[in-house]
């Protein structure tokens, strides 16, 4: 039986050991934003809510140059008399529409909306936000993210550059300030033309690194902050990777362990593992295909992109499913199986020349985090230490893709990893799932460490990407931060809700609003 590494120790020690970058510089208060007003609209197509626009500086550092415009969404608390104030948005991605978030809100508690207008935002370079615009025709020449040799890895730092040219000279002024630093200054923009002295705010997987620096920037305007499925951005590049790999074999070892728990698992009484070993294998030979196109076969990538993906809701059900259908060269795949399978047709959906632009979100990512890496020798060296991390599921596609599209990027970027340094707010809450494999709880951890006394920390031990919405325990947790500034015992613990069955799958849950990277990748490589 194959031996796994005890991955939340390994992920712990990374964190703790590796490869902690120095402190930032000591926080001093932000200037407030300058007075702004939204001119709220009923939204066209959602009539519950109300639109407008804000304008910002393009560039937090000159507050009287050019602007643009923020997409911003509102919906009033159902009970006006119980109202507390405004609950900011921020849901991640990066790349994803708060926006849509807001008006799309059937996640949050009757409760929570009772008390609270809910408003969301499209951060800058997203959505409605003057978003990232790049060539269409010059993205679909993605090379495939997995580098296999020293020409490889120059002809990806050369498609890089070239990528970054192009989406900088397309979208404008504001790719030079699309970090999360610029998007907290917006965030308190939105605070001040809202009235409200004070930032009561959920930010949901990337949403938690804006929130991180909104404490940093502005702890006298916390009133609440709650984190959920937190990042760790003091991390360098071994770090990162490395600890990735653990969240993405732990979410697989907990897959396994279910199948073999859980009868209907299509996957029940066999040996997942070494079924899943033989499926790698045979996706290596060209032997595996996407069900219903057998002229598009599978690599080893694509297979382990469906388990990491599955690991958000769970989804793994559906999954068991798949890999049966895969191994058995099924001509059309399970139904339940749509969601997996995601983006990954044999099409993008348009043409160069019927569209030529398309919004690449990952860009934002490479404003935030600079994993330099010299050569083809120090990328193989990573890759092999994830894989004795992770032996099952190798590096985290989604984190090959990263490290390459952000190889181009020049220093300084414009918000660089740092331990964070967040002075005299209020406690601020940060929730993470014990086994997500996309934010694992690691990072939480860590970035609590680096808060300190202002940080608490409550665990979910359950599955999935994001928290709220997952039982009683955790979002009754966060509702009373969040309304009452009423927070968990130190050490609270809520445990896991069971894995949805495949017919509740389409049930709104955290993870369901998410943005999963994987799913804008997968057509461009």
């Amino acid at each position: 039986m194959r031996r796994t590494v005890p991955l939340l120790a390994v992920a712990l020690a990374a964190l703790m050991a590796l490869s902690l970058l120095a402190p930032a510089g000591a926080t001093a208060v932000a200037p407030a934003a300058p007075a702004a007003t939204i001119s709220w609209t009923s939204c066209s197509r959602y009539p519950f809510a109300e639109c407008g626009t804000l304008a910002v500086p393009v560039d937090w550092k000159d507050p009287g140059g050019p602007t643009i415009d923020l997409a911003v969404a509102r919906r009033r608390a159902t009970d006006p008399a119980a109202r507390i104030g405004s609950l900011i948005l921020h849901p991640g991605g990066p790349g994803t529409s708060g926006v849509s978030y807001a008006l799309s809100l059937n996640n949050f508690s009757p409760e929570l909306k009772r008390r609270f207008d809910i408003v969301g935002f499209d951060p800058r370079g997203v959505g409605d936000s003057s978003p990232i615009r790049c060539s269409l025709a010059l993205v679909l020449q993605f090379p495939d993210p997995l580098i296999k040799s020293q020409a490889e890895f120059d002809a990806w730092l050369d498609y890089s550059k070239r990528l970054r040219a192009d989406c900088r000279a397309r979208t404008g002024p504001v790719f030079d300030h699309i970090d999360s630093v610029s998007a907290a200054r917006d965030i308190d923009a939105i605070r001040g033309a809202l009235g409200e002295e004070k930032v009561t705010f959920y930010g949901l997987s990337y949403g938690t690194l804006v929130g991180q620096m909104y404490a940093e920037l502005f702890p006298d305007r916390v009133r609440a902050l709650a984190l959920d499925s937190n990042l760790d951005h003091s991390l360098g590049t071994g770090p990162y990777l490395y600890s990735w790999a653990a969240f993405a074999q732990d979410s697989f070892n907990e897959f396994v362990k279910w199948c073999g728990r859980e009868t209907r698992c299509a996957l029940h009484g066999k040996d997942v593992r070494a079924f899943w070993t033989r499926l790698l294998d045979r996706a290596d030979r060209g032997e595996i295909h996407r069900p219903g196109s057998p002229a598009r076969p599978l690599t080893r990538e694509d297979v382990i992109r469906y388990a990491f993906r599955a690991g958000y809701v769970p989804t793994w059900y559906e999954l068991a499913e798949l890999l049966v259908a895969l191994d058995a060269g099924a001509q059309e795949p399970p139904a339940s199986a749509a969601r997996l399978l995601g983006a990954t047709a044999d099409q993008p959906g348009a043409s160069a020349a019927a569209d030529p632009e398309i919004s690449d979100p990952l860009q934002l990512f490479c404003a935030d985090f600079r994993w330099p890496i010299r050569d083809y020798r120090e990328y193989a060296r990573h890759l092999r230490l994830a894989r004795a991390i992770a032996p099952d599921m190798g590096i985290v596609p989604t984190s090959l893709t990263l490290t390459a599209e952000c190889l181009g990027w020049p220093d300084p970027i414009p918000n660089p990893q740092h331990r964070l340094r967040v002075k005299g707010s209020p406690p601020l809450l940060l929730v993470n799932g014990l086994h997500d494999p996309a934010t694992g709880y690691a990072w939480a951890a860590h970035a609590a460490v680096q808060i300190g006394r202002e940080a608490r920390l409550l665990t979910y031990e359950g599955w999935g990407h994001g928290v709220y919405g997952r039982g009683d325990c955790a979002t009754n947790a966060i509702d009373d931060y969040l309304i009452s500034l009423k927070l968990p015992a130190r050490g609270t613990r809520c445990p896991a809700v069971p894995v949805p069955l495949p017919d509740a799958a389409d049930q709104p849950a955290p993870s369901a609003l998410l943005s999963d990277m994987s799913d804008w990748l997968a057509p461009h490589h």
